[in-house]
């Protein structure tokens, strides 16, 4: 009899374990095979929000087949206490496993409300966007310059907002004062900041959080810039008429301001190479009118012959070689551009009426280049006066 009970307690032993290894890969399968969502959603996890909270909102949401299998695998994997806040795109056909690492993973939101303080050359502005799920695209709220437009209930709205994330974007060719200037109107940043050296930020786009430090700021995109330029200057061409570093800095910054064409930049550099080569006068507007301005804004008129006569550390009409600073901030592109230039016998360029600009080795190609513009020029009034 006891051999009987025995074998029969042995034998559901061994039925319970099955049942137990069976259900255990049936439920791993689940929480990695792909989910029940036809669009992407965006998932907000508030800030002090827990596992068990997310997945019944996922499983509201129709996102997971299971809320409890859910936190299950997020304690069996370690997970349960990584969950970050945040606004996070979780695509169509995700896995739990795959959401699971979404919000555990940290680093910046994906989805959700977007403010970025776009500083730019010539002015800035404020733009207010969300990210629709559902394409993957950004989607205009609202726009407005904080110099000169009332402020709009959209920005008041996600200023208020707990999930809303925030980014300043450096446009190339800016100058370190009208990035302090611009800064101090953006109201999620907090604190004083004296203007930096000129060429020292990092044109590039910066997350930032409500209460972070202005100089803080300032200090990440100082430290990007010297990346960019020691990696560019590790690299240079060889035999370039530079003495460091810092006359890299200021090449790349000209370069930055008389490029309207991206792809230019490397024949633009090539110029001045040349020119600095042969002992000849950089001759760029740029560099007057940043004597003229002292990076303090736009000049917003033509540059007068007595100002391109007149004797400034910036005037490289009557200097010789580079002035003694950057007139902006360049970007990466212009420094490296400045540092591995395209191999040419270019030393003159003009307008060329597209955007870009004609190339000559020799002044009377030039003068000829010159001659074309100024008729794209003549033309282009006529066509003014007859609108």
């Amino acid at each position: 009899m006891w051999r009987h009970i025995a074998s029969n307690a042995l034998t559901f032993f061994v039925i319970l374990v099955f049942l137990v290894g069976g259900g255990v890969i049936w439920a791993q399968r689940e929480y990695e095979t792909a989910g029940p969502l036809s669009e992407a959603i965006c998932l907000e996890v508030p800030r002090g929000s827990n596992m068990s909270r997310v997945s019944e909102d996922l499983a509201e949401q129709g996102a997971v087949t299971s809320a409890t299998l859910l936190r299950l695998g997020a304690d069996y994997s370690d997970k349960t206490q990584s969950l970050k806040a945040g606004s996070y795109l979780v695509p169509e056909n995700a896995s739990m496993a795959e959401i699971v690492d979404i919000v555990t993973r940290g680093g910046a939101s994906t989805c959700g409300t977007e403010v970025i303080y776009r500083i730019g050359v010539n002015s800035a502005e404020v733009e207010v966007r969300e990210l629709d799920p559902t394409t993957g695209r950004f989607e205009d709220v609202a726009e407005f310059d904080p110099a000169a437009d009332e402020v709009p209930e959209e920005y008041t709205r996600v200023r208020e907002a707990s999930d809303t994330r925030y980014r300043v974007a450096l446009a190339e060719g800016v100058t370190s004062w009208q990035v302090v200037e611009e800064l101090r109107s953006v109201d999620v940043l907090e604190g004083e900041v004296e203007v930096p050296e000129e060429g020292s930020l990092a044109p590039n786009s910066y997350e930032v959080a409500p209460g972070d430090s202005r100089a803080d700021l300032i200090d990440r995109m100082q430290r990007a810039q010297e990346v960019i330029l020691s990696e560019a200057w590790a690299n240079r061409a060889p035999d370039l008429p530079l003495t460091g570093p810092e006359e890299a800095l200021v090449l790349a910054s000209i370069v930055e301001k008389e490029t309207g064409v991206a792809e230019e930049r490397p024949q633009v550099a090539s110029v001045f190479v040349n020119r600095l080569r042969r002992g000849m006068r950089l001759q760029t507007d740029p560099t007057v009118i940043y004597g003229i301005t002292e990076g303090q804004g736009v000049l917003g008129r033509g540059i007068r012959q007595s100002e391109l006569r007149q004797a400034t550390p910036y005037n490289t009409y009557v200097i010789e070689g580079l002035p003694p600073t950057p007139i902006a901030n360049p970007g990466r592109a212009a420094i490296e551009a400045a540092l591995n230039p395209a191999e040419t016998q270019y030393v003159f360029f003009v307008a060329d009426g597209t955007g870009g600009h004609a190339f000559a080795e020799t002044l009377d190609e030039h003068n000829e280049n010159v001659a074309r513009w100024r008729q794209i020029e003549a033309e282009q009034g006529e066509d003014t006066q007859a609108n």
